[in-house]
């Protein structure tokens, strides 16, 4: 079993709420949903290795990630759950790639997160350079600190 960063849950309590101040701060300017792919590999990891404090500290970011941006509540957890239950699986029994499987994971996530956008909010002008802005952040992110 490879053990990463967010197996330790003073790093995983510290990125979320890094990930709640970065998106309080940001939702003022452009980039709403900023590291949320980056909390969906915390939540995939949480429930894979069965870590329900943390999961629960996940969920509430979660939370705040949807209040701030103006989606549903849970909508994200909901999301999360599905791919997780649903998605995952099949990616496994397709794709043998272990080193990047967590960033196919952040992608179909965004996919995902960018059709709940559009049918809640709607698509605005600048929709496609922000989804994109923020993948590319939450890969880079994700590839150096975790």
């Amino acid at each position: 079993m490879t053990r990463n960063n967010l197996d330790n849950p003073i790093f995983l309590f510290t990125l979320l709420l890094t990930i709640i101040m970065i998106n309080t701060i940001s939702s003022i300017h452009f980039l709403l949903i900023m590291l949320a792919g980056v909390c969906f590999i915390a939540f995939y990891t949480c429930l894979k290795r069965k870590y329900l404090y943390s999961l629960l500290f996940v969920i509430l970011t979660f939370m705040f990630i949807e209040i701030n941006s103006g989606l549903k509540p849970l909508t994200l957890t909901l999301l999360s759950l599905f791919i997780y239950i649903f998605i995952i699986p099949s990616i496994h029994r397709i794709m043998s790639f272990k080193a990047l499987n967590e960033y196919i994971y952040i992608l179909i996530f965004y996919l995902g997160l960018s059709l709940i956008w559009v049918m809640t909010i709607g698509m605005s002008d600048n929709f496609i350079t922000v989804i994109f802005v923020n993948i590319i952040i939450d890969l880079i992110f994700f590839g150096v600190f975790i």
